[in-house]
């Protein structure tokens, strides 16, 4: 399988506030639109979205009165304080305040007119590990009194009780 392109389908009530919410808020652009139909993209890496009006006809019938409930699009961005701080700026609806999970992860969440939730992450970069006096790991340079030649072989002793190690290395 090679895919090509991610595409979320969503059936929601009002196509049209979805549709608004998407371009105003995400950054999304429609490429294509129709009664109770939108196809929306961004020039990046997120998946496009594609807009049904509940009920339409051209979903299946055990499909067609369903809607996007209990699914959560999550965009992963750069410089979440920003984003945050621009969409409270613009009134976006955000329903879940920016917080920071104990695996790492921060984010915050919005909800569109119809429900769909929309979480954006970034991931937490891990402190830098506390610097210590010694180093980790003793490096021994080859010299010409650790190299052993033969007819056939070039071998360097680099840890050896003859060398000083103590310990397993390699």
């Amino acid at each position: 399988m090679n895919v090509t392109t991610t595409t979320l389908s969503l059936t929601v009530a009002d196509v049209d506030a979805s549709r608004e919410f998407f371009c105003t808020h995400l950054g999304y652009q429609a490429t294509m639109a129709a009664d109770g139909f939108a196809s929306l993209t961004r020039g990046d890496a997120a998946a496009d979205i594609v807009l049904l009006r509940r009920g339409t006809e051209v979903l299946p019938p055990e499909q067609r009165d369903q809607q996007a409930g209990g699914l959560i699009l999550a965009l992963t961005v750069i410089d979440l304080d920003a984003e945050e701080r621009r969409l409270r700026e613009a009134g976006a609806p955000i329903t879940m305040p920016l917080r920071e999970e104990p695996w790492g992860e921060r984010l915050f969440q919005l909800t569109d007119p119809n429900g769909v939730v929309v979480q954006l992450v970034e991931w937490a970069t891990p402190d830098e590990p506390a610097q210590t006096e010694e180093p980790a790991m003793h490096v021994i340079s080859p010299d010409a009194k650790n190299v052993t030649e033969s007819p056939n072989a070039r071998m360097t002793g680099l840890a050896a009780p003859s060398q000083g190690s103590s310990e397993l290395s390699t």
